[in-house]
């Protein structure tokens, strides 16, 4: 078990730098997520970890060893591709022992892995198999086996659940955190799936236009979001933007005006916050609950009302071109077209800034 060290690493495709100066420890035995959107650089960086991209600045450790110079297959990571990349004409075992037969491994000691692997993801019966034969979980599974065999120091998922349909990419996100668990290896994974890095990580790498925006833990993530593209990207339904004006409330607490004029005390201390900025107020949905007795600080006509069995959704049109995502009950009776009144839990708010940078409240 390997950790990894990242230090200042950079990739240039001509003229277009695509990875600037990135730095990062990962710990051994951590499972940690690259999240952002489709051209971030979280799989450049993957690759570059794995050998299949060079690095042009820095260098990459795994454990005490530098391998930014070695060849893929002396770096001692096994990689788990998005298409399976497995042999057709090929057996699942064969798949699985082609690797391990390639470096002179011992018959037996092949065996022996490709067992315990299969044991373990419960595919012993597929093993006299071809990948045509498999479902697309299936394929999946044999492709982590195949990692597996290898016995290596790190393990690199580049989105592997992405084409597997809902149902089978939770059940496969569930052997995953309990394969980690098992093993006890240190895992680097990439999507652009939220609902993926916040149930898997240990800590979320967030990172927009080739730089990590944030680092932390999936719940310091999605509490204290570093700056407003992390909260917007980061929760679902996505979070409520809308510009306030900000003076100085009670106890040094920050005051928002709404763009309604309504007037919120936040758990912010003003104290932190920057002169003569203009800021937006960020409110999760969970955090604005149609008010039942019709008291509250915002009021909106339902547009769209989601049904999801144990809560609705309500999606508020505020006027002026401000919309507002709200939580109701199960059993909600609003529908299309109702006026609603909504009440914010304002110490939960986050302000943003000019920059986008984030402020929360202390201890929070």
């Amino acid at each position: 078990m390997s950790g990894v060290r990242l230090s200042r690493i950079s990739k240039r495709f001509g003229d277009v730098t695509v990875i600037d100066q990135v730095s990062l420890d990962i710990e051994a035995g951590e499972f940690v997520v690259f999240l952002g959107p489709s051209g971030c650089g979280k799989s450049t960086i993957l690759r570059m970890i794995a050998g299949l991209e060079t690095v042009d600045d820095g260098e990459i450790h795994i454990g005490e060893r530098r391998v930014d110079h070695l060849k893929p297959g002396e770096r001692g990571v096994a990689m788990v591709f998005q298409n399976y990349a497995l042999y057709p004409h090929m057996t699942v075992r064969d798949n699985l022992a082609f690797g391990l037969k390639n470096v002179g491994t011992d018959k037996q000691v092949i065996s022996k892995r490709i067992d315990e692997a299969a044991q373990s993801l419960e595919i012993t019966a597929l093993l006299d198999r071809r990948p045509g034969q498999l479902s697309g979980g299936q394929r999946q599974r044999v492709a982590i086996a195949r990692a597996i065999v290898k016995e290596p120091a790190l393990f690199l998922f580049d989105e592997p659940l992405s084409n597997l349909d809902a149902a089978l990419r939770g059940r496969t996100r569930l052997e995953l955190a309990q394969l980690h668990q098992r093993l006890g290896a240190t895992m680097v994974f990439v999507t652009h799936d939220q609902v993926e890095a916040m149930t898997l990580a240990d800590r979320i790498v967030v990172l927009n236009e080739c730089k990590i925006e944030q680092i932390g833990s999936p719940m310091e993530i999605y509490r204290r979001p570093a700056t407003q593209f992390v909260a917007t990207f980061v929760g679902s339904p996505r979070i409520n933007l809308l510009p306030v004006t900000v003076n100085a409330g009670t106890d040094d607490k920050a005051a928002i005006a709404l763009p309604n004029g309504e007037q919120l005390l936040t758990a912010i201390p003003m104290a932190k916050l920057p002169e003569g900025e203009s800021f937006t107020v960020g409110i999760r949905p969970e955090h604005a609950r149609i008010a039942e007795d019709g008291v509250g600080e915002v009021t909106g006509t339902a547009e769209v009302v989601e049904r999801l069995g144990e809560r609705c959704l309500i999606y508020l049109d505020l006027g002026n071109g401000h919309k507002l995502t709200a939580e109701d009950r199960g059993g909600s009776t609003v529908k299309a077209g109702d006026t609603c009144t909504v009440k914010v839990k304002s110490s939960r708010a986050h302000l943003f800034d000019s920059t986008g940078k984030g402020w929360h409240a202390e201890g929070e």
